[in-house]
């Protein structure tokens, strides 16, 4: 269950902050937010061992380290190769996101390749654990929006 504490109003600004500036320093963020940079990194420190925050990474242009091409495969699969398929995507390291599915595909992989070449090659390697459909990413409107977490609904008094 989400804490009321580390997810109140305070906390809830401090993870948008860092969704969007994972390099802010806590005095500019107890700043903005209204707290001592000691209370924002006790809070900070609290969010990240409850596993609210998992980490700080940097965002990279695929097309700059020379991914121009970004796709998704999807895999209509037998639930006995979900395995399988599952640790040849870990092998594969253009494959950047693995993803179980209802429905008639079982497994949705987001890509990055160098050239439609390269792209064969990845639809070729995970094609040895079922049927492939594909398709080529064209712009991305909407990338890796923060999440905005659910405020907590207090219960109605009891009457």
């Amino acid at each position: 269950m989400l804490s009321s504490k580390l997810l109140d109003d305070i906390g809830r600004q401090i993870l948008r902050i860092l969704q969007e500036d994972g390099r802010i320093s806590f005095n500019e963020l107890g700043r903005r937010v209204g707290l001592s940079s000691p209370a924002v990194a006790e809070r900070v420190r609290r969010m990240e061992e409850a596993g609210i925050i998992l980490g700080y990474r940097a965002v990279v242009d695929q097309s700059r380290v020379g991914y121009p091409i970004m796709a998704f495969i999807r895999l209509s699969i037998p639930v006995s190769f979900l395995a399988q398929a599952d640790e040849l995507a870990k092998a594969i390291p253009e494959v950047l996101e693995c993803h179980h599915l209802t429905g008639s595909d079982g497994v949705i992989l987001k890509v990055v390749v160098s050239s439609v070449g390269h792209l064969e090659e990845v639809i070729s390697q995970m094609g040895s654990c079922g049927m492939t459909t594909t398709a080529i990413v064209l712009s991305s409107p909407v990338v890796s929006r923060p999440i905005d977490p659910i405020k907590q609904q207090t219960p109605p008094p009891a009457v």
